[in-house]
């Protein structure tokens, strides 16, 4: 009887005992839960892989932009010498378009008449000329700073024609110092014989007083020629030229 006791003190017991494994979750239970918890988290090697395969185009595509465009590589120079080949090539369809404009220009003149065509002043003969101008100036003692208005040759039997031949005979050119005489004796008297000025100044080149001018002649009050005579006489001694004369008479409005 006391051992079917035990036995069945032992049965109810056995549950009690283990009471803690009956009462604990049990095992099927917890992995559901632990599978689940893993599923809703994403893999490690789900996030580096892709992260790896980004990085690794990027520093490609670096890498060829830095070769391509770097001056020692063989990319940049096959760059610069495609461009350096576009810039020759549009010079010279430049050039080829003008060099066709030169020989359609070139035919054209071809056609034209010889009497179609411009006079040319040749620069060299006008600075020759120019030069022996000077020089002829330079030797009859003429001033450089005038201004020379060139002047017809005078009509015959006219006080101008007279001072015009005198001019020789006192050195002068008549070619560079005629036009500086007639301004200036135009200014003074108008070339007329009996100009009279308030002040006393006479004749054409307003002697003063006039009868400065017996020196040269008796009838130096109605005689042209000899005025002009006189005159010129005045001017060699006192200026050296007809233009320089005339320079003077510009300047201080008398000479």
């Amino acid at each position: 009887m006391s051992g079917s006791r035990n036995a069945a003190l032992g049965l109810a017991e056995g549950p009690d005992a283990a009471g803690p494994a009956v009462r604990g979750e049990p095992s099927g239970r917890g992995s559901r839960g632990a599978a689940r918890r893993n599923k809703g988290r994403p893999g490690r090697f789900g996030i580096v892989i892709p992260a790896i395969g980004v990085a690794v185009v990027l520093v490609a595509i670096v890498t060829i932009v830095t070769y391509v465009m770097s001056p020692n590589g063989s990319g940049g120079a096959s760059m610069a010498t495609a461009l350096s080949g576009l810039t020759h090539s549009k010079q010279l369809a430049m050039l080829e378009q003008e060099r066709q404009e030169m020989v359609v220009m070139d035919a054209a003149a071809n056609t034209l008449t010889s009497a179609a065509s411009p006079t040319k002043v040749n620069p060299s003969a006008v600075m020759a000329a120019a030069q022996a101008t000077s020089s002829a100036d330079s030797s009859s003692g003429s001033s450089t700073g005038t201004s020379v208005v060139q002047v017809a040759v005078p009509n015959p039997g006219t006080a101008e024609q007279i001072g015009y031949k005198m001019l020789p005979s006192f050195g002068f050119n008549q070619t560079t110092q005629w036009s500086c005489l007639e301004q200036l004796w135009t200014r003074e008297s108008g070339w007329r014989w009996d100009a009279r000025n308030p002040d006393g100044a006479y004749g054409i080149p307003q002697a003063f007083p006039g009868s400065k001018m017996a020196s040269a002649g008796s009838d130096w009050e109605t005689d042209p020629a000899t005025q002009i005579k006189w005159g010129l006489e005045y001017i060699t001694s006192t200026y050296g030229t007809p233009c320089s004369a005339w320079d003077e008479e510009q300047s201080a409005g008398s000479y």
